[in-house]
């Protein structure tokens, strides 16, 4: 690999760029808005609103969103799901799950995912 193509990919993993830009992708895609430049402004906005506590971070799933995905998890409809069930939410969402602290025989109920998704989404802004 030639330096310059070296020291490339090590600003883009430094800043994490193609994470934000995925993030930024999603957020498009969801919710399709009709000035997709205006819509990524505002979003970019957002983030740094967040950083400094002034506002919170773009979300690309609402309350409702998280409720049928869980719903999706649960279908027997037990009102919970499996810890590693919850990991692979996460991971689904591309959400980390590295410090996760929930053992693998706890059940992990709707509120307790909401929860823990929307804390992992904050988490995941804030790098930026």
């Amino acid at each position: 690999m030639a330096a310059r193509e070296r020291q490339s990919r090590d600003y883009l993993r430094r800043h994490r760029l193609p994470e934000l830009l995925q993030r930024l992708g999603a957020l498009l895609l969801y919710h399709r808005p009709e000035n997709p430049r205006e819509f990524l402004i505002q979003a970019l906005g957002r983030v740094q609103a967040g950083n400094r506590s002034e506002g919170e971070y773009p979300y690309l799933m609402d309350e409702g969103n998280l409720a049928a995905m869980f719903g999706l998890l649960d279908v027997v409809g037990q009102g919970h799901i499996t810890a590693a069930q919850h990991r692979e939410a996460l991971k689904t969402l591309g959400l980390s799950t590295e410090d996760l602290q929930i053992g693998d025989d706890v059940n992990i109920t709707l509120d307790v995912f909401k929860e823990e998704v929307k804390k992992k989404m904050l988490e995941s802004w804030a790098v930026y």
